[in-house]
């Protein structure tokens, strides 16, 4: 009996693990304003785009790699990065605070602004491959 509620409460936290990333595009979408659909395109294109601020980290593939699902390392300090896609780190998307502080962070690195509701929609329809 222990271990049938071991397995249920475990694939019931990995359930709302796998559901984190999905809240979150979907909160951004809706701060983002109505009609607004997250779109993975865009959001590859904003993961890709040079922004200009910093010749050192120009873009979020700087240091994160031309793939999302692929470990990265930080171009300043050489510490190693966890793979963004939750397909290949299932620890990412999963805290709505550390998503934020994250966010905020890169963003203002990289971009050189804080990221809008919408780019950062469009970002985790690209790393989440939409879901």
């Amino acid at each position: 009996m222990k271990s049938v509620i071991f397995l249920l409460a475990g694939s019931l936290a990995m359930s709302a693990q796998a559901a984190m990333p999905a809240e979150l595009l979907g909160g951004y979408a809706a701060a983002a304003g109505a009609g607004f659909k997250a779109d993975a395109a865009r959001g590859a294109a904003f993961y890709a785009k040079a922004f200009g601020v910093s010749a050192k980290m120009p873009s979020c593939a700087s240091c994160h790699t031309d793939s999302p699902s692929q470990p990265g390392r930080h171009v300043v300090t050489d510490k190693a990065i966890k793979p963004l896609a939750p397909a290949a780190n299932p620890e990412r998307f999963s805290d709505p605070a550390k998503v934020e502080k994250w966010f905020k962070r890169n963003c203002s690195e990289v971009v050189g602004r804080e990221c809008t509701a919408a780019e950062k929609a469009d970002f985790i329809a690209f790393v989440t491959g939409g879901r």
